[in-house]
């Protein structure tokens, strides 16, 4: 049973470690694609809005209204 725990402690602290390394890795990307998307954000020009329904209602109309041929 001894040997099995010093079998089991090193490998536990090496997953805990992987662990911690992981989710570190992840929100640096995650703080780090945050940022970039601020920084786009404030070069555009304006601020566009989603209006992909709005868009859809308006050609259906525009197809409506055209005549066919």
């Amino acid at each position: 049973m001894e040997g099995l725990s010093h079998i089991a402690l090193p490998v536990l602290g090496i997953v805990a470690v992987s662990v911690v390394t992981f989710y570190a890795v992840s929100f640096a990307e995650i703080r780090e694609k945050s940022f970039k998307d601020v920084y786009d954000s404030e070069n555009e020009v304006g601020f566009k809005t989603s209006l992909s329904s709005r868009e859809r209602r308006s050609r259906r109309e525009a197809n409506k209204k055209r005549p066919r041929s």
